[in-house]
């Protein structure tokens, strides 16, 4: 697990690329914001997650839960659920606009993703 990343992943990149290719300046990572969102766009009070499917529990079936340590693995992904939600919360609550982006949509196609942002 030491070498799965939190930051700078694939899906990220990709979205960062494109949002910079259009003109778009942001942050990333900021710790002054409940979560650490990946992609903070001050000038419009937005912000991007790019969640990744398996991390995030994300219901598109792209992904297995391991079968050694079954019960293990569905609390923590529930938990990971259970903190994007509340941090969701406290980001509503900061007047911010929230989008999530997830890995398999990405995959299937970026340009209308990044349309509906």
């Amino acid at each position: 697990m030491s070498k799965i990343r939190g930051k700078n992943t694939k899906p990220e990149m990709i979205v960062r690329r494109y949002l910079h290719k259009k003109g778009f300046r942001y942050s990333l990572h900021r710790k002054d914001l409940p979560g650490r969102p990946d992609i903070v766009l001050s000038k419009h009070r937005a912000i991007i997650n790019v969640n990744g499917c398996f991390w995030h529990h994300h219901n598109c079936g792209s992904y297995k839960i391991p079968k050694n340590n079954r019960s293990f693995w569905l609390n923590k992904l529930n938990q990971n659920k259970k903190r994007d939600k509340l941090n969701c919360f406290k980001l509503k609550k900061l007047s911010w606009k929230i989008h999530k982006v997830w890995e398999c949509s990405i995959q299937k196609d970026i340009k209308l993703i990044i349309k509906k942002l």
